[in-house]
């Protein structure tokens, strides 16, 4: 699971969602205290900015911020005020408790993590100042350490470097991220790690030399332990690999930081390790349960010390096993899988039951907290949120594809968690049926249909899951969740989630919407009325002025790129017929700089230099192509450069379609065909054999891209992508590396199973691969499955169909993860001329284009 996601579900049932957009949030009481003369109150996402008028600070230095608790915050923020507003300083905070709960909570940004109060000192005496007397007037209260930050003496006053005013640069990998200026003048990233930095052109103040000593004082060396591995890191502590020097035992570490790592009910991570380790001990004898070896301090950091299980996550052992990966697994295949499925859940069954009888309450029972040992017998981890039988309440944590409903405690919170491992062994998508649990029947009649299993197993995960809410009495409907899949469906759902009154989205989607912005044909309400446009569903002129009134006056910090910026956006006003305001929206994006983007088709060289060809083809203005010239000579330049090893993402270059060398194939074969440049051909090939240099050949023989930890098949980060590229470029030259990594792909997109729905990675990016390989009757056969099984994933909102987005936790209307994206697939399966996504038919002015009005593409005199 992406941890990011989790913030993102507090606003919203049913769409992802930010506190700050979100309505009827309460706020400090400070959040509508009234203004002093001469001081304005704006609001900024979760924050509210108070400064004076006309305040003119720097436009980046030392700011000091300061932690709080959410029992203390009301008493912090008022000290806060009443010192900075009589001194002139600008300072902004949080606007709510349940804001400020979110920012610590355990997977909350580690980044971000414990700043409650931002004060704006004009200069280094000013900031010595402020620091001094905060502290003071501070003293003894509590609050969760900012990692960012330098801790100022002991109390909740910290400090940092970096930007004061919105400025963006883009960083090394082509995200636009904060900026501040070097001591040349340049824009570079304002660097926001959950560890303290100064920047190499800043001299840390010579008052806070003592405080970098105390900070650098402590040592791993005062215990007797060894770390030798991390994990994993959360917002409440770290998880890690280790020794017992005196014995050489092999343990693992948990990490608790006070104040932080909050759960649902506002406990810290300090207190439920300290939980933890009581209930541990109570099941020592339980021989699936890790022995507590120690606990110890270090700081304010407390630690657990427990017994090593070695073996592997369910979920980890479950994708190595699951047959349904394989298109080509037998009856014999599945009826193994099921056998080795029930007995697992035999014996998850078996010691949860145990706890019970101990008097006690697992309360977090998924795929990764259950273990499996290389003999296959079941371990129990993380208890952190286990606890009595009497007086229980339902858990603060919960993984939410196993999270029971509000009205459930005590040992119904196991049972129900049980249930929903009955099915997820057997089809891993009870995300879903927190969404509406009548999909839980729906599941269970296709692993009835797929698996042998018992049906009464089965059913009596449905009941227990469809069970009358204890709270409300409420009952699920007895029929299971199976909307249908159709153009008309999908389009109603979507019109229905439109939010025109709100400025930062018009339809909801990814959690990216609120980083990237609303607007951009991946994540925004571009992509969204391109895919109804080209679906037939429509235009909606309401709607596309909604788009064009945010767009010709972009906030700060949007992106120019294709899928993620305003390129994208005057593009799909070129297709819906709007060519002025496609042409207002370029003129912005024709004045900023490509300095800094990488070459990538989702936000860098390739997706601008593709738009403007294409749209200076569809306009007949030759700038437009000689501008696309220029950013294609910056990208051939780049392909010579490809670091990094034979892994896709992290610290590695991305493969792929989007983010990869394939999508600086994609603009070369484009270019290719418009003016028969063999060379543009020779590059093409470059960049394709630069990301299947990071793609592997599964058991199967399916070709997917490599990530290290697991394989990619799909449309936007995986081989699918890559394939569409391969075949377009084998239509002009043969290749015969090329031509087998083709094949390879194709069994890729043969898979029964894939855990999203979506455009990007997800099953409808698979139907649009399978889409452009109709005249295959294996494919087109295939691709015929996949449509049906798109089902798998639907679910009623109102009175359309939706799906949800990425990692299953809310639905999503958007293109890259969410309906729109479905709805678009679904009408390229079923048109004999599909027209999935832009540029993957050749552009306007080709002999094979669709069109072929326009000006020729021609080359400049330097050979570009």
């Amino acid at each position: 699971m992406d941890e990011r996601y989790d913030s993102y579900c507090a606003a919203d049932p049913l769409f992802y969602d930010s506190l700050g957009s979100a309505v009827a949030q309460p706020t400090f009481p400070a959040a509508t205290r009234p203004l002093p003369a001469g001081w304005r109150r704006e609001s900024l996402d979760d924050w509210l900015i108070h400064a004076p008028d006309g305040e003119r600070l720097p436009q980046q230095g030392w700011k000091v911020h300061v932690s709080a608790t959410v029992a203390n915050a009301d008493r912090v923020l008022d000290t806060v005020w009443d010192y900075c507003v009589p001194r002139g300083l600008s300072f902004k905070f949080l606007r709510g408790p349940r804001t400020l709960l979110l920012r610590n909570s355990k997977y909350a940004a580690r980044a971000a993590s414990g700043k409650f109060v931002t004060v704006y000192p004009r200069d280094d005496a000013e900031l010595e100042l402020v620091c001094k007397e905060l502290d003071e007037l501070l003293t003894g209260e509590a609050g969760p350490y900012i990692l960012s930050d330098l801790r100022y003496a002991a109390g909740p006053v910290y400090v940092r470097y970096g930007g004061f005013a919105a400025r963006y640069c883009h960083s090394p990998d082509g995200q636009v991220v904060p900026a501040v200026e070097d001591e040349t003048g340049t824009l570079v990233p304002d660097r926001r790690d959950p560890v303290f930095h100064v920047p190499s052109w800043v001299a840390l103040p010579d008052f806070l030399a003592p405080h970098l000593a105390a900070r650098n004082a402590t040592s791993t060396d005062e215990v007797p332990y060894q770390i030798e591995k991390v994990i994993h890191f959360s917002n409440g502590g770290g998880l890690y690999v280790g020794r017992d020097r005196r014995t050489d035992t092999q343990l693992v570490f948990k990490e608790a930081r006070p104040h932080a790592g909050l759960d649902a009910d506002g406990t810290d991570a300090v207190t439920r390790l300290a939980r933890e380790a009581a209930v541990l001990r109570q099941l020592a004898d339980l021989p699936q349960v890790p022995r507590v070896h120690d606990e110890f301090a270090l700081g304010d950091h407390r630690f657990l010390a427990l017994e090593f299980i070695e073996g592997r996550p369910l979920n980890k052992v479950l994708v190595d096993r699951y047959p349904l990966i394989d298109a080509d697994a037998t009856d014999d295949d599945r009826a193994a899988y099921a056998r080795w499925a029930l007995d697992v859940h035999r014996q998850v069954d078996e010691v949860v039951r145990a706890i019970h009888a101990r008097g006690l309450v697992y309360g977090d029972l998924h795929l990764f907290n259950i273990m499996l040992r290389p003999d296959d017998r079941v371990a129990l981890v993380d208890f952190e949120v286990a606890a009595p039988i009497d007086g229980h309440r339902r858990p603060g944590l919960r993984n939410q594809g196993f999270a029971a409903p509000r009205g459930r405690t005590g040992v119904a919170v196991d049972h129900y968690a049980l249930a929903c491992l009955r099915l997820a062994l057997f089809l891993p998508l009870t995300q879903l049926v927190r969404l509406d649990p009548a999909k839980a029947a729906h599941l269970a009649d296709i692993i009835a249909e797929t698996f042998p299993v018992p049906r009464d197993f089965l059913d009596a995960a449905v009941a227990e899951i469809t069970a009358p809410d204890a709270e409300s009495g409420d009952r699920v409907p007895p029929t299971a969740a199976r909307p249908s899949v159709d153009r008309d469906r999908l389009a109603r759902a979507i019109l229905t989630s439109a939010t025109p009154a709100r400025a930062d989205r018009l339809f909801p989607g990814d959690i990216e919407q609120f980083r990237s912005g609303g607007l951009n044909l991946a994540h925004g309400a571009a992509g969204v009325l391109y895919a109804l446009h080209r679906s037939g569903a429509g235009r909606w002129p309401e709607h596309e002025q909604w788009l064009v009134r945010q767009t010709t006056s972009p906030p700060s910090g949007t992106r120019c790129g294709f899928y993620d910026g305003l390129h994208g956006v005057a593009y799909a006003l070129e297709v819906l017929g709007r060519r002025q305001d496609a042409l207002d929206v370029l003129d912005i994006c024709l004045r900023e700089s490509t300095t800094g983007l990488d070459h990538s088709l989702a936000g860098g060289l390739a997706g601008i230099a593709l738009n403007l060809a294409e749209l200076g083809g569809r306009t007949g203005e030759p700038a437009l192509r000689e501008a696309a010239w220029q950013v294609t000579g910056e990208l051939v330049e780049r392909l010579a450069d490809d670091p990094g090893g034979e892994v896709s993402g992290g610290r590695h270059p991305y493969a792929g379609l989007l983010r990869g060398r394939t999508g600086a194939a994609l603009l070369l074969v484009r270019l290719y065909e418009l003016t028969g440049d063999s060379d543009l051909l020779d590059h093409a090939a470059t960049a394709l054999r630069q990301d299947l240099r990071r793609c592997v050949v599964r058991p199967d023989g399916a070709l997917e891209v490599n990530e290290g930890w697991r394989t990619m098949p799909y449309l936007g980060q995986g081989s699918v992508g890559i394939g569409l590229v391969l075949d377009q470029y084998l239509r002009h030259r043969d290749d015969e590396q090329f031509a087998e990594a083709s094949a390879g792909v194709r069994r890729a997109a043969r898979s029964p199973f894939y855990a999203q729905s979506g455009l990007f990675a997800g099953r409808a990016g698979i139907i649009a691969y399978l889409a452009a390989h109709r005249d295959d009757p294996q494919l087109r056969q295939e691709m015929e499955s996949q449509v049906r099984r798109l089902g798998w994933h639907a679910l009623p909102y109102r009175d359309g169909t939706a799906f949800p987005g990425e990692q299953l936790l809310r639905l999503s209307m958007d293109l890259a993860t969410g309906t729109a994206g479905v709805l678009l697939a679904l009408a390229t399966a079923r048109r004999d001329a599909p027209t999935p996504l832009p540029f993957l038919a050749p552009l306007t002015g080709a002999p094979d284009s669709p069109a072929t009005a326009g000006a020729t593409l021609t080359p400049t005199t330097d050979g570009r």
